[in-house]
């Protein structure tokens, strides 16, 4: 092969390469998640979710929440579940015990019924899988501070709602 034809080949497949690459999706940063208009939205209403359990906001929660909210509390029992009524009260009583709250997520999918392309329509669910990783302090039983934390793998159930996220379960 003449120098010049392989500088060519280098090139052509050099294109190529690139250009397959940048036809694949690219993730939302530090994700492995789809970077489109509606996971972006997603993630933006549980950033705000995020927020307000860092600042303790149980109103701004409450009002997060779709009025079809329930929670099973992944309990075989029905005692400790409660709906859209019952939230205001066990978020207030949380935020009653807890001081010095660090609530981090790492998002690790999404699922939705609606497609990426097109604005979502009511009733358009997402189930946004995350990675918790929470501290925060409480009075033991002596009245001492207790700190405590917590990873977990959590759910976030979310429907649109009169143009914006809802969560329906997981907060």
């Amino acid at each position: 092969m003449s120098r010049v034809s392989s500088s060519t080949l280098a090139l052509v497949a050099a294109v190529t390469v690139l250009t397959g690459c940048a036809a694949r999706a690219r993730n939302i940063p530090g994700t492995r998640i789809e970077d489109d208009r509606l996971n972006r939205s997603l993630i933006e209403a549980v950033e705000r979710y995020r927020v307000a359990v860092e600042k303790a906001d149980a109103e701004a929660l409450f009002l997060m929440a779709s009025p079809s909210y329930f929670e099973d509390s992944g309990t075989p029992v029905g005692a400790d579940d409660y709906g859209y009524e019952g939230l205001k009260d066990v978020l207030v009583g949380r935020f009653l015990m807890a001081r010095e709250i660090r609530y981090a997520m790492k998002y690790v999918a999404i699922r939705r019924t609606c497609a990426a392309d097109a604005e979502p329509e009511p009733g358009c669910r997402a189930h946004v899988e995350v990675m918790v990783d929470a501290s925060f302090t409480v009075l033991d039983a002596r009245g001492q501070d207790r700190r405590t934390d917590k990873r977990d793998q959590n759910e976030l159930v979310l429907e649109w709602v009169d143009g914006q996220w809802k969560f329906l379960s997981g907060m």
